[in-house]
């Protein structure tokens, strides 16, 4: 591997980064090196990210493979951890371009530099599927985390969040699991918003393989799906605790719907906090095992409390809609919805959709968003229109 080989590391990056960035010297070593680091190191490495930000990715990486005859202890010692790794980069690289992948540095304008906050801990780079401007900083975002073992409960107030905070224009982040996560995102994309999947492995692994239809739907116009590790890297627990740190770092504020005492979604609030990102989380009832996470963030860390996609808004200072992003977007369908709803008789789910032409799981949506408006209510195993709530 050598970084005065301009050819050897075009051919590698063909078909990952703009073709804007293969005829620019610079911006070619950048990404490059950018790559060569995601495969060498564990996300956070902090040594590797304090040369990084010193050097530059690729003078840090000339140290690399050309270290100097003296070095101190740290630097010693991540070059064992990092150089049995340098024979994985073009394997990295190849299934990246088999998956579709894109790179992304922090010297791409696509950057989210919300990240930067994390300083020597930032990602090297981010791969991602999908629709990179999801991750435009200019759009406000929540991330909406919880248990995997959710509740009904947790998930229905998962499905309103995520439904009431697309619909005005708020892009919602998670991390692609069961639970709370998959709820979170099955609800962005049937509502036609954007939403962001942070995975722990390698974005060519849709991970856990139960949601892989579903990140599959991000990947399809929904938003994306991202990973700072390269393509082929297996899930492991460090890697999900490390990614929990992108999730709160991505987000203007983080909301944990459902956890339990000992949640890893209390991981992703400790770095929100420590981020100084506004923190939310949603009561459950006292007497659930799968909410007492979320009434300790409440006690313990000045959580606000979030019942509503109107709570989640003003958590982060939005006191409506965001201009000019997603306003009302979905009016047409949500006044068809009205239209199937009556104020005496109780209608289903599949009812409101054969009477409204849509389909069941976009009017369970777009139902669900009227009750946060207050002009659906919910009836038994139906909904009726809610008074007050007339057709307009």
């Amino acid at each position: 591997m050598n970084l005065s080989d301009l050819d050897g590391m075009r051919r590698r990056l063909i078909g990952l980064v703009p073709a804007a960035t293969l005829d620019d010297e610079r911006a070619l070593r950048l990404h490059f090196a950018a790559a060569v680091w995601s495969c060498l190191t564990e996300p956070g490495d902090a040594v590797a990210g304090a040369a990084i930000a010193a050097l530059g990715a690729d003078e840090a990486l000339e140290l690399v493979l050309r270290p100097p005859t003296s070095a101190d202890k740290a630097w010693r010692d991540g070059l064992k951890r990092w150089k049995p790794r340098i024979g994985t980069v073009d394997d990295a690289l190849a299934a990246a371009r088999r998956a579709g992948a894109t790179l992304i540095t922090p010297t791409d304008p696509s950057w989210p530099h919300s990240l930067d906050d994390l300083q020597a801990h930032v990602p090297h780079c981010l791969w991602v599927r999908g629709d990179v401007s999801a991750l435009d900083a200019r759009r406000p975002t929540i991330a909406l985390v919880g248990a995997r073992a959710a509740t009904t409960y947790g998930e229905h107030v998962a499905t309103d969040l995520a439904a009431g905070l697309v619909s005005a224009g708020v892009t919602v982040v998670s991390g692609g699991a069961y639970g709370i996560d998959a709820m979170a995102h099955r609800a962005s994309v049937t509502a036609g918003g954007m939403t962001v999947a942070v995975l722990a492995g390698g974005v060519d692994r849709l991970y856990p393989a139960g949601n892989a239809a579903l990140l599959g739907r991000v990947i399809g116009g929904a938003g994306a799906v991202v990973a700072e590790v390269p393509c082929g890297t297996t899930p492991t627990k460090w890697r999900f605790l490390q990614r929990n740190r992108l999730i709160a770092a991505l987000a203007t504020g983080t909301v944990v719907v459902e956890a339990g005492w000992r949640s890893g979604s209390l991981n992703t609030a400790g770095h929100a906090a420590s981020l100084g990102r506004p923190l939310g989380a949603v009561p459950g009832p006292v007497t659930s095992a799968a909410s007492a996470g979320c009434h300790r963030l409440l006690r313990e860390y000045d959580a606000r409390c979030v019942t509503s996609a109107m709570d989640a808004r003003e958590l982060i200072g939005l006191d409506g809609a965001v201009p000019g992003v997603g306003t009302d977007t979905r009016i047409d369908d949500r006044t068809r919805v009205l239209d199937a709803l009556s104020a005496r008789a109780t209608r289903s789910v599949v009812e409101i959709a054969r009477r409204a032409g849509l389909d069941p799981e976009q009017s369970a949506a777009l139902v669900a968003l009227l009750e946060l408006e207050g002009r659906a209510r919910r009836v038994d195993d139906g909904w009726q229109l809610a008074a007050g709530g007339a057709r307009v």
